[in-house]
């Protein structure tokens, strides 16, 4: 969610905090600021909206100062203002936080009870006035520890002080924080993909963790404030420049991306000579495996949920899907032999690392299905299957979607083959498949004129349903969430057979309704549920796969054919046009796609 950098350095260091903020962007944000050390005061400008409108108000000024933090907000408390935009700052100590201080209302009660006065609405600015009041007696390091064992919640913070115009203060509980090494130079971030511009070697602190960065030295401290030792990762350097190129938004890039990261992804994990897939270092042989739990949010529930899916076609495996935010809060019955999967496409969503983390305080089997092996996620986890997709941008995910389910079946499909519940012929057939979907997403991506056709009348409706059965109902969530993130409208993904269950009542004539019905074995009883809304009075937008075959129905107001291939892998193509229907949606109706009002890409907060 928000984002943040610090800079302690020999040189003025605002330009470089503006352009790392504008690597964070696309993570989701209300709100930006910065804040730099200068002549024993602190300098603080703020904005409500982008990091372009902070970068114009900094030219106004001279903003010099060779330490500096800098924020991008996604508010959590108090709405999207200047006032309630990160840094907060006091007469000696400026703050950017990432996450959630539960307890904030008492903190703040004490606080003015002391003679604190309070300048917004947030829950960071009490950090500001904790470090504050314990500065009058303690030094600094003792005046950081007894904060943070004050706060309750999640955060990462990066802290300036008016006194100490070569240091930074890093900490973290929950929220992600990187360190970034440099000549003459250091970082601190909460994504490092912001740092890469400036550096290539990363550390990572653990939760509990606090640093003292300087301009030519890092220190890191556990939570009782001792010293420990972190090793210095070297980052690729591929990727430093992902730009729109001569896309109008990352989103269109990223949907057209969509045949080469499949096929880069493929590349990664089949061995086309013997005709097999490699999964490299994988920790437990078959018999240690019986079960299997999914756990994800959104879109990666999305593709759980489509994992499930797969693997009980494929295996014999007993297969569990949950929510992430759920998941912690039930009375597990933990099982040796179950093997949790996590998914999230930046590997620090907050809701999924929680539930991670219980397992592992479980001491479960844990793997990790993410597109940022750096992430926190991936660290943490026993075993990591990237999806080899590259940079995300826009908020609402596309390839990366596709590169968590191709992840996942190929998954499936290897665990079927070493299980033996798949014989030899059929694997190597679904082998041959799987190299020829790069060219078949490629071909699914001409659908624009048909989608652009249809899409007035989901612009102009006050709601629309998406329809599914089996594999395809994982896909109409998918479908009903895109549309909702980017345009706006109310959608619903619902099982297709449920319809007479109650959500028939809200068909009203004219309603838009995508019917999701490849030709695969659930196509039918699908056709018959598409009657029942038609009947009446929706207007049915018909996502199918080619055939010779008639639908059985005169009275489809619109339909779109993908290509045909095995039935395992229909759902990759059927997603293209859905995909294309929300981006294409929002563009009617003139909205920012890249980046949807109130969501963020990287949700680091409960």
């Amino acid at each position: 969610m928000c984002g943040i950098i610090g800079i302690t350095s020999n040189k003025p260091v605002s330009s470089s905090i503006i352009n790392s903020l504008k690597k964070l962007e696309y993570r989701g944000y209300d709100s930006a600021g910065i804040a730099t050390i200068l002549d024993g005061g602190i300098n603080e400008v703020k904005c409500e909206g982008r990091v372009k409108t902070l970068e114009n108000n900094i030219s106004k000024i001279k903003m010099l100062g060779t330490v500096g933090i800098g924020h991008v907000r996604w508010a959590t408390h108090g709405a999207p203002s200047t006032l309630n935009a990160h840094p907060h700052s006091s007469e000696s100590v400026s703050v950017v936080h990432n996450g959630i201080i539960e307890n904030s209302t008492l903190l703040k009660k004490f606080l003015v009870e002391k003679g604190h006065k309070f300048k917004s609405q947030t829950d960071t600015e009490v950090i500001v006035h904790l470090i504050t009041e314990y500065l009058k007696e303690n030094d600094l390091k003792s005046s950081i520890l007894k904060m943070l064992k004050k706060l309750h919640g999640s955060f990462a913070l990066g802290i300036i002080f008016k006194d100490e115009p070569d240091l930074i203060i890093g900490a973290r509980r929950g929220s992600p924080l990187a360190v970034g090494y440099g000549p003459n130079e250091n970082y601190l971030g909460s994504d490092s993909y912001a740092l890469k511009s400036m550096t290539n070697k990363i550390s990572y602190l653990n939760d509990g963790e606090f640093c003292i960065l300087k301009k030519n030295s890092v220190e890191f401290f556990d939570e009782s404030g001792n010293k420990v030792n972190k090793k210095i990762l070297e980052l690729s350097s591929e990727d430093t420049s992902y730009d729109k190129g001569d896309y109008k938004h990352f989103m269109a890039k990223e949907i057209e991306e969509q045949p080469q990261t499949i096929k880069n992804c493929i590349n990664e994990y089949l061995d086309k000579i013997n005709k097999d897939i490699n999964l490299l270092n994988f920790p437990w042989n078959k018999n240690e495996i019986s079960s299997v739990t999914l756990i994800g949010c959104g879109t990666a529930y999305h593709s759980c949920l489509m994992a499930k899916h797969w693997f009980e076609q494929l295996t014999k495996l007993d297969v569990y899907v949950d929510i992430a935010s759920e998941f912690r809060y039930r009375n597990n019955r933990f099982k040796k032999d179950n093997l949790y999967i996590f998914v999230s496409q930046s590997g620090e969503t907050a809701d999924t690392y929680a539930a991670l983390d219980l397992c592992n305080k479980n001491n479960m089997k844990t793997c990790s299905v993410v597109n940022v092996v750096e992430s926190s996620i991936a660290r943490d986890s026993n075993f990591v299957l990237p999806i080899h997709c590259g940079p995300e941008i826009g908020v609402a995910s596309t390839k990366a979607f596709l590169g968590q389910m191709l992840v996942l079946y190929i998954f499936a499909l290897k665990l079927s083959y070493i299980r033996k519940d798949i014989d030899k012929e059929n694997y190597l057939k679904k082998i041959n498949s799987l190299l020829s979907l790069s060219e078949l997403v490629k071909k699914s991506l001409d659908t624009d004129s048909q989608v652009q056709s249809a899409c007035n009348s989901f612009v102009d409706a006050k709601g629309s349903m998406f329809l599914g059965r089996g594999s395809s109902f994982p896909i109409a969530l998918e479908g009903a969430l895109k549309l909702k993130e980017l345009a706006y409208i109310h959608a619903e993904g619902y099982p297709a057979g449920e319809m007479k269950h109650g959500p028939l009542a809200l068909i009203e004539d004219g309603m838009p309704v995508v019917v999701i019905a490849p030709r695969d074995d659930y196509y039918n009883k699908t056709i018959s549920n598409m009657q029942e809304v038609i009947a009446r009075g929706a207007k049915v937008l018909l996502i199918t796969n080619k055939s010779t075959d008639e639908v059985f129905s005169e009275n489809i107001w619109q339909k779109i054919e993908v290509e045909n291939t095995d039935q395992d892998l229909l759902p990759f193509l059927i997603t293209i046009p859905l995909q294309k229907l929300a981006y294409h949606s929002a563009l009617k109706k003139g909205y920012d796609i890249d980046k949807p009002r109130n969501l963020a890409k990287s949700v680091t907060v409960e």
